[in-house]
């Protein structure tokens, strides 16, 4: 069978079941399964995978068809030589490792480290997406062979990774300092974290007010608040104060008339059940849960947890999946419990999943709970804190999901004043719908609530403006869970490479957090410019996306996985070469600077640590002395007159500050100049190919080619 790992049918059966052996990944599954199946079944633990590629060396043979050198990794053979054990015992040996391409590549590695053979009879495969007792029993009812397609897709992706890795890391060390790493996913977040921060640090915020008014009506006590619209139907912004004080003096003895009001209705749908991205993201922003943390929990729930008089359950269905599908039992159950809790009108009608598309991998389940009874609160004495909260977002979001849509009365009234026109808009909720078990921060019950018998004959008398001044803000930075929204929205990476991805660059000093947000370190910038300089194919969006369908099409059994290789390494090893090439010329050495080394009287050099450059002395072993070094950017301070240098938050994100610290408080995200404002002296900062005062007050710009010539 073509794309098949293929296993010979028996020819015989048995009916002594005491003999056979079911393999799952996590010794956590093990109790329950076991007791799932009952005394004819042995189940044991692979503890992950059992088989990698050597750390010592890349591991692939680029001179024989590519061939990768698997070996046993370091501290599993003991469980192997347990496991060899058992499987000569068994009669009947079941692999039913995790549902996905990782899982499917442990089963086959598995049957090679067991010393099992191809045609062997008693091996096959079983998946199951939930740990319960109905899902386990069903799948062994379908035993299949093992999916050489999704094995050859782990495989690709593990080849490729390690290339890139092997080959690429050696030169960071030697440009920048060793221990870095490059990776074929890892360097396309940094730099699209690094294009984030780069489009902050360009940004001119632009001024603008707004101004509303409030209005008294005949027999009411509150006050109508009105936002100013513009001219007629003519949207208008307000840029600066003058404009402002022009449209209120011409507002002057302005009657305020009500010219339309518009009643409506409008309809929230239900969110759609958890994916492995949509959880991170929701964990992130309503739990201030890492994706990491998030992925762990996760598994916990998934794995199954000891809820006393039921055993140990698996309380969510497998955590890796790109679907918004649910089985029907699912939802008969679900909606079972929305009748008899909630009322039939709570009840959804057909609920669409997401629109199928080439990036999603697996055809498994949402992320769900396997048994709707084992509600939050029935369940939280079994679990820790984490795990409730994330299980209790889980069961909220399947059950919305399979509720009716939020209903909202709407009122939209236009006020207007001569030419100038203000607006009311409010909103109330007229059924709930899904928002009685699930609400988000964009989902507000109830919006500026208007007076009662508002309409066209309704008199208005003018009270008082209330203005404002604003200004327009950057794109935000990034967090964790906005990242995972941008990789899965650009086709990079998949479900289980989100967590590891962010944590790898995070482990690195690549990026920082500072609450929620992530900044570039020095560190990551450094690295980030090397890639984009000497590997701009392998930091490219869309050739890291097409890779990623490549994956996807292999796992489908439309591409082989070396001919992915074949025309992916070739332009590796030329741009390595290349690079190395380049480096020659550079004689990467300590830069010495003119500070000397207390302890022993060298000039300390600068080097890169965790957080960016430091001092040391080239004296270590011997002498251990390090100092923090301040780097002086050449300007300075305006507050006190001595050097402004590049400092690093205790996290590692960059500012500039006086050198005179504590004594000085000056401090700039932005990076200061020379050049002073001609409007109002204060010092200029650099915004991209822009210098921008640094009083937002003024907010005088220029370029900084115009800046020169002024000079010239």
């Amino acid at each position: 069978m073509k794309g098949k790992f293929s296993f010979r049918m028996a020819t015989k059966t048995t009916s002594n079941k005491k003999n056979t052996l079911l393999i799952v990944e996590s010794p956590t599954k093990v109790k329950a399964i076991k007791k799932f199946l009952g005394s004819g079944y042995e189940v044991a633990a692979s503890n992950g995978h059992v088989r990698d590629l050597p750390r010592s060396q890349m591991g692939v043979d680029v001179e024989h068809d590519f061939e990768p050198k698997y070996i046993t990794i370091r501290g599993k053979g003991d469980i192997l030589a347990e496991l060899r054990k058992q499987v000569k015992k068994a009669d009947k040996v079941y692999l039913a490792t995790d549902p996905d391409r990782e899982g499917e590549a442990i089963s086959w590695h598995l049957v090679s480290a067991l010393k099992l053979k191809e045609a062997d009879a008693k091996v096959q495969r079983v998946t199951f997406n939930e740990i319960t007792k109905n899902a386990v029993k069903e799948a062994m009812k379908h035993p299949r062979e093992i999916d050489m397609n999704l094995v050859d897709a782990q495989q690709a992706r593990r080849v490729l990774d390690r290339m890139v890795g092997y080959s690429i890391s050696p030169l960071l060390w030697s440009k920048i300092k060793r221990g870095l790493s490059a990776g074929r996913v890892q360097s396309v977040a940094l730099r699209i974290i690094a294009d984030r921060e780069e489009e902050i640090d360009s940004f001119i915020p632009k001024e603008y007010w707004t101004l509303d008014v409030n209005l008294s009506a005949a027999g009411e006590k509150k006050p109508l608040v009105a936002h100013y619209y513009g001219e007629g139907n003519e949207k208008k912004e307000i840029s600066s104060k003058e404009e402002l004080d022009s449209i209120c003096l011409s507002l002057k003895d302005a009657k305020y008339v009500i010219s339309d009001v518009k009643k409506g209705e409008r309809t929230k749908k239900a969110p759609l059940p958890f994916t492995t991205s949509t959880l991170q993201q929701e964990a992130s922003k309503a739990l201030n849960f890492s994706t990491q943390k998030t992925m762990r929990v996760a598994q916990q729930l998934y794995e199954g947890i000891d809820l006393g008089s039921q055993g140990t359950v698996g309380l969510i269905t497998y955590l890796r999946t790109d679907s918004t599908r649910v089985s029907a039992e699912a939802v008969a159950s679900a909606n079972d419990y929305i009748q008899q809790n909630f009322g039939k009108e709570y009840l959804a009608g057909e609920v669409s999943s997401k629109k199928s598309d080439a990036k999603i991998q697996d055809a498994h389940e949402a992320i769900r709970p396997t048994y709707i009874e084992n509600t939050p609160v029935k369940v939280k004495d079994f679990l820790s804190r984490d795990q409730f909260r994330l299980y209790q977002l889980i069961w909220r979001r399947f059950m919305a999901s399979r509720m009716a849509a939020a209903k909202y009365e709407t009122t939209s009234v236009k006020i207007d004043a001569g030419k100038h026109r203000f607006t009311v808009s409010a909103s109330k909720t007229v059924f709930d719908g899904f928002l009685n078990v699930y609400t988000d921060d964009e989902d507000q019950i109830e919006k500026n609530v208007l007076m009662k018998n508002l309409d066209t004959n309704t008199k208005l008398s003018f009270d008082s403006f209330d203005s404002a001044q604003h200004f327009t803000q950057p794109a935000p930075h990034y967090t964790e869970a906005s990242l995972v929204h941008d990789l899965e929205a650009l086709g990079i990476g998949r479900p289980s490479t989100y967590a590891p991805t962010i944590s790898t660059i995070l482990a690195r000093h690549y990026i920082t957090k500072e609450n929620k947000s992530i900044f570039i370190t020095e560190l990551g910038q450094a690295v980030n410019k090397m890639m984009m300089e000497a590997f701009p194919q392998i930091v490219d969006v869309n050739f890291t996306s097409n890779m990623e369908a490549l994956l996807d099409g292999i796992a489908d059994g439309d591409v082989k996985w070396k001919t992915v290789i074949e025309n992916f390494y070739p332009d590796l090893d030329k741009a390595v070469k290349e690079a190395e090439k380049d480096m020659e010329k550079v004689v990467v050495q300590d830069e010495v600077t003119d500070e000397i080394c207390e302890n022993c009287g060298r000039n300390l050099v600068i080097k890169y640590g965790p957080h960016g450059k430091f001092l040391a002395c080239p004296g270590f072993p011997e002498c251990k002395n390090t100092k923090p070094y301040f780097e002086k950017i050449g300007v300075e301070c305006p507050k006190c007159g001595k050097d402004i240098v590049l400092k690093r938050t205790r996290k590692g994100r960059i500012f500039y500050g006086c050198i005179d610290n504590p004594d000085c408080d000056y401090m700039s995200w932005s990076r200061p100049t020379k050049e002073k404002c001609p409007k109002c002296g204060s010092i200029m900062v650099a915004k991209g190919n822009k210098l921008v005062c640094s009083d937002e007050q003024c907010g005088y710009i220029c370029s900084k080619e115009s800046s020169d010539s002024n000079k010239d």
